[in-house]
């Protein structure tokens, strides 16, 4: 019986501790503007530009064909690739969504 009422002590316990959420990545930006070309540059890095207002960002995307929002308008949501940016270019964003 101890044994029983033990278990299911556990039982509720473990019911009831909260599931923590990671805190999002530092490195998480969402950011928007218009999607060219790479093109020459004096840097080495990246395939594609995100040009927005005030600045301009290389990108990189592993899931997503960056060659269809050339000249679009875009959103885009991904990573600050660490070690970035590098012979005075601008830093690398790893593309994980386009809208």
């Amino acid at each position: 019986m101890k044994k029983l009422l033990f278990l299911l002590f556990l039982g509720s316990a473990a019911m009831s501790c909260k599931t923590i959420k990671p805190v999002a990545d530092v490195n998480t930006v969402e950011l928007s503007g218009t999607i060219q070309e790479l093109g020459m540059s004096t840097f080495q890095y990246g395939t594609h530009l995100l040009k927005s207002e005030d600045k301009t960002y290389a990108l990189k995307a592993s899931t997503i064909k960056l060659d269809n929002f050339i000249g679009k308008a875009v959103k885009v949501k991904g990573i600050k690739v660490e070690g970035y940016p590098v012979e005075n270019g601008p830093e690398l964003i790893d593309v994980k969504e386009i809208y």
